[in-house]
């Protein structure tokens, strides 16, 4: 994905003291320099215009594991998005090759999975978190409280140690923070650390004790993810060390708390657990983290700047890169490449934008980078996306749309995935990924994002909203120790198996070819008059005009050589708009399952993406044409096909058994345009314009 023009990436350098110090005493008293010049750009209502292309890439699920229904302790419950069937939020292997996998619900259970004989998992309580820590324990209000993860130590096996996080409430414990935020505290992160007696039991016995406990003043955004880095060796400076992703606990956009080294919110921390040199002496400060020797300072910050770090990971491969998914405030979802001293602006920034906290209008917040942006330090991210309102968005409500982190995939499964970064959309379940390739933090470019498809086991086309049975899926990623990828939904409180990849619309189109058919007695135009056949070419020459009956493409001709009817087929050919580029809806199409006049399907190539009938894959079913293509979300396309009068290659394949049809464009590998569509499963082949002229040449069609 090419970034907006405002995003110029700068490789991250740490400002020295004084000037830290200085900026952060300033910001509370003026807007940055560069804001006005920023504003003076104008307000960026579509920041990131690019959107996830089609991958033709399907993942195959197959359901792994089942949950128990749980319920938040300890009420009431107002939010309807608390009440899930099972708040599943996680899956993790175990590093001590035993095969089990650990799953935490934050109602308050922690679960162990072990495989059965057919591939399934069979979850069993391993440790009730809620009935430990009640009745301060609380799960009732907010999306992330409650038991919010846990993670192993490394020699796990050997030491039994491992370490949870959940919230309680403030008013319930006389327990009192080590770091709190500026407002009242309303609620406590808790980490945990536990001992068991015996590390193979499949229940815990065994001790615990209270390493960290950060103050909260609101119910959101509190310790998402503690974890290990999973790949550093036996003898690595990183290893034993735990990681934090700490939120700014939902204090709105004007809260400058995450650009504040004094306190954990908005921040990433890196702990050593069993050290003592902290203030409560229940954990130790790594030497080498970034901040130990800035005055003012807390020394267990490791990366700044953040609204809501929900998940990170490494990359197994390679320099093993971190990742953090960052949940966005008004517009944008960010993936960053986190290091040592990191400053990722917020709330100065969101993503690779600037925000204005100075707007007094909600949809003027986003603007542009200012042009001597290189100067703050801030890291920006190397994958976005944006929120995609709808047109009649009023700014203030919230649009639904929420990052989760993911995971580089390096295992044997999903050869067509590996070196990609997976990760997705928590509430409307979206799969996308991007290559570790194009994820580069000084390229001054966001990468290029695709969207995965799914495939039951059944072989059925399916989206994670059908999986998880839900409009809001809740949907979070798990890895085993094989580096095999699972799906998760608190929805239905359920666990699916990443198995496999399929090519979309791969059905079998070898067998029979039919070419040299540029003839003008091969052809049937709608309007004879309007259609030349020079020898090599079909050209239509003049546009055509509006017929009674449905609404539907005014000029075009049908090829009548070959088989009266295709089902699965693949059309190869060049096509070449003539009417001049200044028509900014001028189009071609390509016509497949022609039945009559009035029942016909067609791909819609236009450089103009932005309006319904453009753009597109489209059926006329005796009504007018319906669009169903994956790529129109209701404002816009798949990116322009055509935007010159040059020739251009494009292919159609259409699968009649599965309905799939993919459009392809100058031999791309990837699909432009993707749709699912039974309506009509064979019928004859054609070219043709909406209401413009071209022509076709090259044609090939090619069927079992």
């Amino acid at each position: 994905m090419a970034a907006s023009p405002a995003l110029r990436r700068r490789a991250h350098s740490l400002i020295p003291l004084p000037l830290v110090v200085l900026a952060l005493l300033l910001s509370a008293l003026v807007a940055l320099p560069g804001t006005a010049r920023a504003a003076a750009a104008g307000p960026l209502t579509d920041p990131i215009p690019e959107r996830p292309a089609a991958s033709g890439i399907g993942l195959t699920v197959e359901e792994y594991a089942a949950f128990p229904k749980t319920e938040p302790p300890p009420g009431p419950v107002t939010d309807p998005r608390l009440m899930r069937y099972a708040r599943i939020n996680h899956l993790g292997e175990l590093p001590d090759r035993s095969g089990r996998k650990a799953v935490p619900d934050l109602n308050g259970k922690l679960y162990f999975v072990r495989d059965s004989r057919d591939g399934a998992g069979t979850p069993h309580l391993y440790l009730d978190i809620a009935a430990t820590f009640s009745p301060a324990f609380f799960a009732s209000r907010g999306l992330g409280q409650g038991f919010g993860f846990v993670t192993f130590d490394p020699d796990f096996r050997r030491n039994g140690r491992f370490y949870t996080v959940h919230t309680e409430l403030a008013s319930a414990t006389t327990a009192v923070p080590d770091h709190r935020q500026q407002a009242t505290t309303v609620y406590h992160g808790v980490v945990t650390e536990w001992t068991a007696t015996d590390p193979a039991a499949d229940t815990f016995a065994g001790t615990r004790r209270e390493i960290l406990r950060i103050g909260f003043a609101g119910p959101v955004h509190g310790i998402q993810q503690i974890d290990f880095n999973p790949t550093a060796g036996r003898h690595a400076p990183d290893r034993g060390l735990l990681y934090l992703a700490v939120g700014e606990g939902g204090q709105g956009a004007r809260n400058s708390e995450p650009l504040s080294l004094a306190l954990p919110h908005g921040k990433i921390l890196r702990i050593d657990p069993r050290g003592t040199n902290s203030t409560n002496g229940e954990y130790g400060i790594p030497p080498d983290n970034p901040f130990t020797a800035t005055p003012g300072a807390i020394g267990e910050i490791y990366a700044y700047g953040l609204r809501d770090p929900h998940r990170f990971s490494w990359d197994p491969a390679g320099a093993h890169r971190m990742y953090v998914g960052n949940i966005g405030q008004h517009a944008v979802e960010s993936v960053y490449e986190v290091r040592a001293g990191d400053n990722f602006g917020w709330s100065e920034r969101e993503g690779p934008f600037v925000f204005d906290k100075r707007a007094t209008d909600p949809c003027d917040q986003i603007l542009p980078l200012p042009e001597d942006d290189a100067k703050y330090g801030y890291t920006y991210p190397v994958v976005a996306y944006d929120h995609d309102p709808p047109a009649d968005w009023n700014c203030t409500s919230d649009v639904g749309r929420a990052v989760v982190g993911g995971f580089v995939y390096r295992g044997s499964a999903l050869p067509a995935l590996r070196g990609k970064y997976i990760f997705g959309d928590i509430v409307d379940g979206r799969l996308l990924f991007a290559d570790t390739k194009d994820m580069r933090r000084d390229s001054g470019q966001l990468a290029q994002l695709y969207d995965l498809m799914l495939y039951d086991a059944s072989g059925k086309r399916v989206t994670m909203r059908d999986l998880a049975q839900s409009p809001r899926v809740d949907l979070h990623f798990g890895r085993d120790a094989k580096g095999e990828l699972y799906l998760l939904s608190k929805a239905n409180g359920k666990i699916w198996k990443i198995t496999g990849t399929r090519a979309f619309a791969s059905c079998d189109t070898t067998g029979s070819r039919l070419t040299h058919v540029m003839d003008g007695r091969n052809w049937a135009p709608v309007t004879p008059s309007k259609w030349r056949f020079p020898g090599r070419e079909a050209v239509l020459a003049e546009a055509g005009v509006q017929r009674p009956g449905p609404r539907r493409p005014s000029g075009y001709a049908v090829l009548t050589a070959g088989p009266a009817a295709y089902g699965d087929v693949r059309i190869d050919a060049e096509v070449r708009m003539d009417t001049p580029v200044e028509t900014t809806n001028r189009d071609v199409i390509i016509v497949f399952d022609h039945q009559s006049d009035t029942r016909f399907s067609y791909a819609h190539l236009s450089q103009d993406n932005t309006i319904y009938p453009h753009n597109g894959v489209f059926v006329v079913n005796d009504t007018d044409r319906l669009r169903v293509d994956d790529q129109w979300n209701g404002t816009t396309g798949a990116p322009p096909a055509v935007t010159d009068t040059d020739w251009h290659k494009v292919r159609v394949v259409r699968c009649a058994s599965t309905g799939e049809i993919a459009v392809y464009v100058d031999g791309a590998k990837r699909p432009l345009m993707t749709a699912v569509d039974t309506t009509l499963t064979s019928g004859r082949v054609g070219f043709g314009s909406f209401d413009n002229t071209g022509r076709l040449r090259g044609l090939r069609v090619s069927s079992p």
